[in-house]
């Protein structure tokens, strides 16, 4: 185990997923795309209510799902956001790569003002240059991201930023970000796999817990997260993109093992994360959603679409 408490996650050179499967190779990639059934989907889905979040809220936890992964955190005098996304692709480029599904559940003139942006890692669904150029422009925002991403961020003049390593905490206005292990992989281009760190982040502020997973697969890090941390109040956890299972189990988890997890770490409230806006793996569109909704009947598991919102006390 490391200093921090999680195992060693790093060999000086590339990060890894310390036991446990690691992301599969280029060659499985290949086999993946010359073998694959994806589930067809609408091209786009126009059934998104865009909401209005208040400028900051008085009391209790107000949780928006923007889209994918990007979710509106409120609580009184802070406001986060994690993952943010707005661009038509989650690609490089403008005219290639995957293109949204649905639109924003919140428009970027009605976002308000935010205080943290937490990065989960740096993959183009997850840390969008453009969204980020615009947040650096409103001001006033923090930027949290995983080890060796504050580079990319600082290339294009969007900061403050600090990096964290598995178990480091950053002190922010709202209280303090905890930075927590996950089980996925990094890389922009074809020459920067896993150079830089994935992770989850644990939310302390007001004697309230919120566990925002990322990307992940699952795995005993959920155990290790909550007998460190402890339970938290309010989980966001990932569901989508995880068919075929031969080839994500070992970086996305699917909607029976996000229960699991909802489970291991005895949240409060769990909310789904991951789904409905880009069709990433074969999985449907909106197959997620009802694979979630069939196998959490009984457990306090949201399921919100883009702009909908649950405020907790």
């Amino acid at each position: 185990m490391s200093a921090a408490g999680f195992p060693k996650h790093f060999d000086g050179k590339h990060f890894y997923n310390p036991d446990a499967p690691q992301a599969r190779g280029f060659g499985d990639v290949f086999r993946w795309k010359l073998t694959s059934r994806a589930e067809r989907s609408p091209r786009f889905v126009s059934d998104v209510e865009q909401s209005v979040p208040p400028q900051h809220v008085e009391s209790g936890l107000r949780v928006t799902l923007v889209n994918h992964s990007t979710v509106l955190l409120q609580q009184k005098g802070w406001n986060i956001l994690t993952d943010p996304i707005w661009s038509e692709r989650a690609s490089p480029v403008a005219w290639a790569g995957p293109r949204r599904r649905r639109i924003p559940g919140v428009s970027w003139e009605h976002l308000p003002p935010i205080d943290v942006v937490l990065l989960s890692h740096n993959h183009y669904d997850h840390l969008d240059l453009a969204t980020l150029r615009r947040l650096m422009a409103r001001g006033a925002s923090t930027f949290v991201v995983p080890m060796g991403v504050a580079g990319l961020l600082r290339s294009e003049n969007v900061g403050p930023v600090h990096e964290l390593d598995w178990g480091e905490s950053q002190p922010v206005a709202c209280g303090t970000v905890h930075c927590v292990p996950a089980l996925h992989f990094s890389g922009r281009k074809l020459f920067d796999i896993n150079r830089t760190l994935w992770c989850g982040y644990v939310i302390e502020c007001a004697e309230r817990l919120i566990y925002f997973a990322g990307d992940t697969a699952f795995g005993s890090h959920f155990a290790q997260i909550r007998e460190k941390l402890g339970s938290p109040d309010v989980a966001l956890l990932p569901i989508g993109a995880y068919q075929p299972r031969w080839f994500m189990s070992p970086v996305h988890m699917g909607p029976d093992e996000a229960v699991k997890a909802h489970k291991i770490l005895a949240a409060g409230t769990s909310i789904a994360i991951h789904h409905g806006t880009f069709q990433l793996a074969d999985d449907g569109i909106d197959t997620p959603r009802r694979e979630l909704l069939a196998c959490a009947e009984h457990e306090p598991f949201l399921v919100l679409g883009n702009g909908q919102f649950t405020e907790l006390p």
